[in-house]
């Protein structure tokens, strides 16, 4: 009976996967490591936008669906920051992330 219990209480990784998953948020200009804890833990990572030349803030990590999805643009929205673009990372993407650095 207690390892129902148990299984019952372990986070179901198909239902993150699909109702949320990681993110990766690009923003204009580079934000501070403080931050970091306004976007729930969010790794904050400064990179040069291939298009334009300019500087960027990537904001990585996981995004529990669609509603904390939100709240996070909101945010961006409300500091009145210029989102570039928001990009779902497959699993495959990781890993080939991962073999590459």
């Amino acid at each position: 009976m207690t390892t129902q219990k148990q299984n019952a209480s372990k986070p179901d990784q198909s239902a993150f996967l699909e109702n949320g998953g990681v993110y990766e948020i690009k923003i204009k200009g580079h934000l501070d490591e403080h931050w970091k804890q306004w976007f729930e833990g969010m790794e904050l990572g400064r990179v040069t936008n291939g298009e334009t030349g300019q500087e960027c803030t990537l904001l990585t990590g996981p995004i529990i669906d669609q509603p904390a999805l939100h709240g996070v643009l909101a945010k961006i929205r409300d500091l009145n920051l210029h989102l570039i673009s928001v990009r779902k990372i497959v699993l495959s993407d990781q890993r080939n992330r991962e073999e590459e650095g």
